[in-house]
């Protein structure tokens, strides 16, 4: 699905092998036991993290690295072009837990530009098996045509159709009965959608918050709890 030159220089992974994987590991406890002894039986003890991330399956947009935090604080829920549909069962029970266990404060959905996804929804090439995932961002596309096929740059349309796909899945959580069930009840939940740069590691919020049903088509809405 990425048809980036051959003449582009990439990330060189030459470096990396299985038995790199578990230097790596044992690196990485030696580091996080130096700065802080109790680190692992904390993080044994539970977690409690306040963040739902559901983002993109992409190598290159790892959560914790570029929002600086640690294990125990992001919840990660991952898939190819960070799709949010109903028939999701995989995303549906990951929200279920974040939300109504773990009882997180945010939900962040996280595109990024360049997505390989993104752009192979947008054309008509075969893929495979992959293309009956992307009929949903093809939906997606069909939704805003007016606006993309006006768009004569192809990198800024690409660039408008990954923030669409941002925007669906915002509004595709909104209409879940988990957050439908959370906001019914009073309980704090805010939906976020963010679009990260890859070739400068910036982040974009988008500003499609919510933190209730105002402004929800009232099929939508549950009744509130008393």
């Amino acid at each position: 699905m990425d048809n980036k030159p051959s003449n582009l220089e990439l990330h060189d992974t030459s470096h990396i092998s299985y038995e790199s994987l578990l230097e790596g590991n044992q690196k990485f406890v030696e580091e996080a036991l130096q700065e802080d002894p109790q680190f692992f039986t904390k993080l044994a003890n539970g977690q409690t993290p306040p963040v739902l991330w559901i983002g993109c399956a992409d190598s290159r947009v790892p959560a914790d690295r570029i929002t600086r935090t640690n294990p125990g604080e992001i919840f990660v829920h991952r898939n190819i072009a960070n799709v949010v549909v109903h028939t999701d069962l995989n995303l549906l029970s990951v929200l279920d837990y974040a939300v109504n266990v773990l009882k997180v404060k945010h939900v962040i959905v996280v595109g990024h530009y360049g997505c390989g996804g993104v752009q192979a929804a947008m054309g008509n090439k075969q893929f495979g098996l992959i293309d009956n995932w992307l009929r949903a961002i093809k939906d997606v596309y069909q939704k805003h045509a007016p606006e993309l096929d006006a768009i004569t740059d192809e990198k800024t349309k690409f660039d408008r159709m990954v923030e669409f796909n941002v925007i669906e899945g915002v509004n595709n959580l909104c209409k879940t009965t988990i957050v439908q069930g959370a906001w019914a009840r009073s309980q704090e939940l805010h939906v976020h959608g963010w679009v990260y740069a890859l070739d400068t590691g910036l982040i974009t919020d988008l500003k499609v918050n919510a933190s209730d049903s105002t402004g929800m088509d009232s099929i939508y809405q549950f009744e509130k709890k008393n």
